[in-house]
């Protein structure tokens, strides 16, 4: 398996880009936000672009990712049923990975059936199947950064009106937030709005139904 190349831009055509690694030219099919990034370069400038290996009986192929969270984002999204890697990558060309992120995170099925191929019940099922595991890469993308990625802190059972063990579950959800644009303080603002109405009552709610909540206060 191919994990990156690392080369010069030679061309960039039609959602198929060829990489110069050593006077070998790679064929890599790549997305239209890739495409723009590799179009800016210099032909003299060296890139590195994360891949994914396609391989069948009658076929061989790369595809191609500017930054490793959105090929980490393409695997998840082949292993729906009904989406291959052409699939993958028209989801990823319809906008770009964060937006398809939020779509996700925020069951905007009508977003994510525009893309080519992809209908309203695929894309109703790639949300129901990928939501929790989205949202547990933001929170895991957010826990390696630095500075302001941290969790969360001041989170108490008095904040939400309930007893412990809520607060976890409000800090993934403000890291999700966090690692999808949002600032500190919008993330947290919103969770807090959602953790202090479902302190009046019932069970505290888990990292999904907070995140859900709180894209509706966003």
């Amino acid at each position: 398996m191919i994990g990156f190349l690392r080369g010069t831009v030679d061309t960039v055509q039609d959602g198929l880009a060829v990489i110069d690694v050593g006077g070998v030219g790679y064929e890599v099919r790549i997305s239209a936000d890739t495409a723009q990034r590799m179009a800016a370069c210099g032909r003299e400038e060296e890139v590195k672009i994360y891949t994914y290996t396609y391989l069948r009986e009658d076929q061989i192929a790369l595809y191609g990712f500017w930054y490793p969270e959105d090929l980490e984002l393409f695997k998840l999204l082949i292993t729906v049923s009904g989406i291959g890697p052409k699939g993958g990558l028209a989801l990823l060309s319809v906008g770009s990975a964060d937006d398809l992120r939020f779509a996700i995170l925020s069951g905007d099925s009508k977003m994510i059936a525009r893309a080519p191929g992809v209908g309203k019940k695929t894309a109703e099922r790639l949300i129901l199947e990928l939501r929790d595991k989205v949202a547990g890469m933001a929170a895991q993308n957010m826990g390696e950064g630095t500075g302001d990625g941290g969790p969360l802190t001041g989170l108490s059972p008095d904040d939400f009106g309930q007893p412990a063990g809520g607060e976890d579950a409000a800090s993934e959800a403000a890291e999700a937030l966090m690692a999808l644009g949002y600032t500190r303080a919008e993330a947290s603002g919103a969770v807090r709005n959602v953790m202090k109405k479902a302190g009046k009552g019932g069970e505290a709610p888990d990292t999904e139904e907070i995140l859900k909540a709180a894209l509706s206060y966003l």
